[in-house]
């Protein structure tokens, strides 16, 4: 039988979360790296036993782990970041406008064909590629060359790279998001970006539809479609057709179109997920009721997933890379809160249950369907 196994990165710690494909009874481990902020966990799809992690800490700074076997035992690799000419943590970005500082890794993206290639979304906003398994990052410093630069600002988290979405079926094609920029798209392997923002509408820029200036918290995509993207922006919900060139609004009926995260059914590439936030300055779910919204049309019509959620007294967020899917033939939806939760839905949506309740504050999860 299948196995799943979720990667929960937490304000405390990782911990990992295993299941048969029946997922119902959980086995945890952890917390690996025990009072370290863990932002993101990220397996290879060529080789799921080999895991990254990004581990920060305000005293420490930021160390990357790897681990080979799926998460049983880490080891710190490289943790030195080279741009520009210059290498490792707490260093100054040369050559820019303004300074730019190398803070945290806030996202990794491993190669969707090779096990020894992985990407790193940091803050500040720029891109790093490894292609000896985190032993050495080289920056692909065409992102910061772009001429919008010194037009970006950093978001209330940060100036953060926080999305790295590989397209599956062009080796060249990389779509990127940095708050608070907006998205980018790559179609050279990282030499050359283009942004690609145009339909999005923020009230609270100078320019509300600026080429660059807006607050995209996610974006996702199916990979058997990867010329169609959908976003959660700071407001509104957003779907492109085109690979990012135009954007239109599917917000439809949902009771509120702020939130952070967005995922895509594994199988079924019109149902998408989102979970909505009061407002910008009120981060937790409208009525105190946490509710999954699903949209089986690719948007505008949504529904309100609550079975086995907490419909009321429930303030926790769902940050940006903590909801993921499995791809099982049942699809099976995740996300984690920041009142420490990790919920799973084994039947897309439909029903819901705590694999854990107890956790530190869930910065990130994702899940690895294994064989």
């Amino acid at each position: 039988m299948s196995k799943v196994r979720v990667l929960a990165g937490t304000k405390k710690g990782a911990f990992v979360l295993t299941s048969d494909g029946k997922r119902e009874r959980w086995e945890v481990s952890g917390p690996h790296f025990a009072g370290w902020e863990i932002y993101h966990m990220k397996g290879s799809p060529v080789n799921p036993e080999r895991i990254y992690a990004s581990q920060s800490s305000g005293w420490f700074g930021q160390v990357m782990q790897r681990s080979d076997d799926g998460g049983k035992t880490w080891e710190p690799v490289g943790n030195k970041f080279a741009y520009e000419g210059e290498a490792g943590t707490h260093q100054w970005y040369d050559g820019t406008p303004h300074p730019w500082e190398f803070k945290r890794v806030w996202h990794l993206e491993p190669s969707l064909t090779d096990a020894e290639t992985v990407y790193a979304g940091v803050e500040d906003a720029a891109l790093f590629k490894s292609t000896d398994g985190g032993q050495n990052w080289t920056e692909l410093s065409g992102l910061r060359k772009h001429g919008t630069g010194p037009n970006w600002q950093p978001g209330a988290g940060g100036m953060c790279l926080h999305t790295v979405i590989l397209d599956p079926k062009d080796d060249n094609r990389m779509f990127i998001a940095i708050s608070a920029a907006g998205a980018f798209r790559t179609d050279d392997g990282g030499e050359t970006w283009k942004p690609i923002n145009k339909g999005l509408y923020s009230q609270y820029i100078p320019d509300p539809r600026a080429e660059v200036g807006h607050c995209v918290h996610h974006i996702a995509m199916h990979g058997e479609r990867p010329g169609v993207l959908f976003m959660q922006k700071h407001w509104d919900v957003m779907r492109s057709d085109n690979a990012g060139d135009n954007w239109t609004e599917v917000s439809g009926n949902l009771p509120t179109d702020f939130g952070f995260a967005i995922d895509v059914h594994a199988h079924e590439p019109e149902t998408i997920y989102v979970v909505p936030i009061k407002s910008d300055s009120e981060h937790f779910p409208l009525d105190g009721a946490l509710r999954v919204y699903r949209s089986k049309t690719g948007g505008n019509e949504w529904e309100a997933m609550t079975k086995g959620l907490p419909q009321k007294d429930c303030y926790v967020n769902v940050l940006r890379d903590a909801m993921a899917v499995d791809k099982l033939d049942e699809c099976g939806v995740y996300f984690g809160t920041t009142g420490g939760q990790v919920y799973v839905s084994a039947d897309a949506g439909e029903n819901w249950a705590p694999i854990v309740r107890d956790l530190p504050a869930v910065l990130s999860v994702e899940v690895q369907t294994l064989s």
